[in-house]
């Protein structure tokens, strides 16, 4: 799979035939609960581009493809989204991160589209912090941890993925501040300004929409590749892993199937990096 399932256009064609759907709603008797958060770019919430993010997008052919569902979107944060999947109740977050200790609770769907991975922000004023653990401009996260020099934003519960979790989970935990809030990235943000908080972790587009939301240049931050982490990120859908969970990922799974066979359009969407210039693939990933 390449960055081409980053396509903005991917789904235009198959949302028309699949709102014909929609007429048989009032036959689903099985509630399915969508757990969604602002998370930029697959979901906008805010500012110009809001309702265009990819999961914006994908989601409503989802619900007009599952018609044998009463489906409910809900928006909770990261940590309450991770409790719900692991709970009884059917719910499905389309905005997941493997990892293999979630993947012992949560039923993964086949991988939807491939995100530049996270990676580490700071002010460029306070740059000088951090240089003696960057090397060809990708930054040596553990070792800067283990340094115990600076303080690092992290959203409670989330996935950073295999690579950047492995090695939070080395650090020395002194050196983390988590936030549980409903808009964690955002108040984690607001802390690094304020002199609070030194680094965070996020994708840049995220932190990027961020930062315009609460009047902060984006100019002022500089954002840096974690040293040994994949340069993408696959997203999957997770439902609670229960026989219903299996079930509504065996539909999410025959849905994605069908949209990786409609015609792609040239255009890259908005969210791309303008500097990446190569196609990269995305990295092979784990069996769901």
């Amino acid at each position: 799979m390449t960055s081409r399932w980053t396509r903005r256009g991917m789904w235009a064609g198959l949302l028309t035939s699949a709102l014909l759907f929609w007429a048989s709603d009032s036959l689903a008797t099985e509630k399915l609960i969508w757990l969604v958060r602002d998370l930029p770019p697959l979901t906008m919430h805010d500012g110009p581009q809001k309702g265009h993010g990819i999961i914006d997008q994908l989601l409503p052919v989802l619900i007009a493809n599952m018609p044998q569902y009463q489906h409910v979107i809900m928006q909770v944060n990261r940590a309450r989204s991770i409790q719900m999947l692991e709970g009884s109740q059917l719910s499905c977050d389309p905005m997941l991160v493997w990892n293999h200790d979630r993947a012992q609770r949560i039923a993964y769907s086949t991988p939807i589209i491939g995100l530049h991975s996270n990676g580490l922000v700071i002010r460029r004023k306070d740059q000088p912090l951090i240089a003696p653990f960057v090397h060809d401009d990708s930054i040596d996260l553990l070792a800067m941890l283990n340094s115990q020099s600076v303080k690092l934003g992290l959203v409670a519960k989330r996935s950073y993925g295999t690579w950047i979790d492995d090695q939070l989970s080395h650090g020395p935990t002194n050196q983390f501040f988590t936030h549980y809030g409903n808009d964690a990235l955002g108040s984690l943000l607001q802390m690094q300004q304020a002199g609070r908080l030194q680094t965070l972790l996020g994708y840049w587009p995220e932190i990027q929409a961020k930062a315009e939301q609460y009047g902060v240049s984006s100019t002022a931050l500089a954002f840096y590749p974690i040293q040994g982490a994949p340069p993408y990120q696959p997203i999957y859908v997770g439902c609670s892993k229960t026989p219903e969970g299996q079930r509504a990922i065996a539909s999410i799974n025959t849905v994605l199937a069908n949209l990786a066979h409609e015609p792609q359009t040239s255009s890259d969407t908005y969210w791309i990096d303008p500097s990446q210039t190569t196609k990269d693939q995305l990295p092979d990933t784990p069996a769901p």
